[in-house]
Order: C-alpha cells, then sequence, then structure tokens
C-alpha cells in the first residue's frame, strides 16, 4: 500500500481531508458575513437596543 493511499479514520485522504477543510472554511466564512450583512440591515429596521426599545 503506498503512503498516498492511506485513510484516516474519516476515510479520506490527506489530500481530500484538506480539500475539504478547504471547502468548510470558505463556507463558514461566508456564512458568517452574511449573518452579518443581515443583523445589520435588521438592525436598520427595528433596533432591538435603544431608546425605542
Amino acid at each position: 500500500m503506498a503512503s498516498d493511499d492511506r485513510t484516516s479514520l474519516s476515510g479520506l485522504t490527506e489530500a481530500e481531508a484538506k480539500e475539504f477543510h478547504g471547502v468548510l472554511v470558505a463556507s463558514m466564512g461566508a456564512f458568517f458575513v452574511l449573518n452579518v450583512i443581515a443583523h445589520v440591515l435588521v438592525w436598520n429596521w427595528r433596533p432591538w437596543f435603544g431608546p425605542n426599545s
């Protein structure tokens, strides 16, 4: 068995695991940015803290 064919407990090779991690990090970053944008828009629409709460 070649060293490139070894898999971890997840069944992924090291290259596949690195690719998966890159996609995971990118998607979490996009999710975070979308959340920040949504919160800013809702804050502008109806602030949840302030004098009129």
